[in-house]
Order: C-alpha cells, then sequence, then structure tokens
C-alpha cells in the first residue's frame, strides 16, 4: 500500500472513529447480499474491481460497477487484518442506495463516472479499472485538487467528494444498509455496535470493548439460508 493510500485510509478510518459516518436514510430491509473474494490492494485491474457474482444490479451495469469498486477499494484499500472496501461490501451499498433513497443521483454518477474514464483515457490511454495501482492514486489526486479535466457536467472534486463519503457510508453505516458487511468497518475502529446489555464489568473496563454485535440482518439471514439447507 502506497504511503499515500495509508494516509487517506488513517484519514477515513479516524474520522469514523470520531464519528464522522452517521446511519444513512435507506430503506430498512436492503441488506446486504454476500459475497467471496480476496483481493490485494496493489493489484487493482478489472477482472478484480467486480467479478461476476459480486453484488450489484440494483442500479449499476457491469462496467460501472467495475469502476466503482476498483475506485472505492483505491480510497479504502484492503491489507492484511485490515478489511477494505471490497470486503465490506461498498459496492453493495451504493448501488442500493442510489436505487433507492440516493436515486436524484443516478445522473450524477452516470455522467461522473463517464467523465472519469474520459479523463483517464486523455491522459494514461485506458480506463480507470484497467490502470495500475498508481496510476489510480495519481487521478483520485487529481480529482481531489480538482485538476482532473472533462468534467463538465459537476466538478471532479464534487465527483471525488460524492464516491468518497459513500465509500465512508459503505465501510461504517449499520449493515442493514447493504454495506459494512460482517461488521468489517465497525469492527476496524472498534465500535461495538448494538448490544442488547452491557455488564458492570464493560462499563468500569478500560480496554478496547471486543465482544462482538449482536446478530444483524445479514447474519440472520446466513442462519435463515443454512437452516433451510439442513431441513
Amino acid at each position: 500500500m502506497s504511503e499515500h493510500h495509508k494516509g487517506r485510509r488513517a484519514f477515513l478510518v479516524g474520522a469514523a472513529g470520531a464519528g464522522a459516518v452517521a446511519g444513512t436514510a435507506l430503506v430498512p430491509g436492503a441488506f446486504a447480499k454476500t459475497h467471496e473474494r480476496s483481493r490485494s490492494a496493489e493489484a487493482p485491474d478489472s477482472t478484480h474491481a467486480a467479478e461476476p457474482g459480486e453484488d450489484h444490479g440494483a442500479f449499476f451495469n457491469d462496467e460501472n460497477a467495475a469502476t466503482v469498486a476498483a475506485f472505492c477499494e483505491r480510497l479504502m484499500p484492503g491489507a492484511p487484518g485490515k478489511p477494505g472496501a471490497h470486503d465490506a461490501g461498498v459496492l453493495n451499498y451504493i448501488d442500493l442506495a442510489l436505487a433507492g433513497a440516493y436515486a436524484d443521483q443516478q445522473d450524477f454518477y452516470r455522467r461522473g463516472l463517464a467523465e472519469l474514464d474520459a479523463y483517464c483515457r486523455r491522459a494514461h490511454g485506458q480506463p480507470f479499472v484497467r490502470l495500475a495501482a498508481d496510476q489510480q492514486d495519481e487521478v483520485i489526486t487529481a480529482l481531489e485538487a480538482g485538476k482532473a479535466s472533462e468534467f463538465a457536467y459537476s466538478s471532479a472534486q464534487a465527483f471525488f467528494n460524492t464516491l468518497r463519503t459513500h465509500t465512508m457510508e459503505g465501510m461504517f453505516a449499520d449493515p442493514i444498509y447493504g454495506g459494512n458487511k460482517d461488521f468489517a468497518g465497525w469492527r476496524l475502529v472498534g465500535f461495538p455496535g448494538a448490544q442488547q446489555v452491557y455488564t458492570q464489568a464493560d462499563l468500569a473496563s478500560k480496554q478496547a470493548f471486543s465482544r462482538a454485535p449482536i446478530t444483524g440482518l445479514q447474519g440472520q439471514a446466513r442462519s435463515t439460508r443454512s437452516s433451510k439447507g439442513r431441513a
């Protein structure tokens, strides 16, 4: 992981730990579907950005899903023992959001993704998902600084800020909204999630709270499927 992205990752984790990410207004019931994939944060490409079967389709087509997945993973890259955007199901969160509570931003994403690839093709000769990790970082930095051309519908900074915000939401919001798969974001920052009760020992302890969050909708869905499979 580059020093640039170590810094960006630390910023996002720190912001979440400080309570910067609140729950969103998505309709309850749109919980994350499950998928399995391992990915090196240093080797993004079109086959790893959004593999067949990775959860999307409520709004994104395969091409746009791959771009968003790759972009979010560079904002919040996974590392050994530290979940990233893919591990937390951020793509699924954004996909469901754009089909529901964030439907007013559909055109923003369509045009922004097209403008992103136009800029990448002009600057590097290939779309975003086919760029090497350092080139993707360079593109994201240009967007963040407002130095990327080809953005006419919205500014490059507005596109960057929106994807960063939605990445943070997908990492750290309640799993009921489709991200934070298996409480990956909460575990990352040591947030205990909902608990039925805190004991006196819990309240008196000065150590980080380590008990797992209570079973959420994702876990309930898996348990239900497993029970039906055994029946």
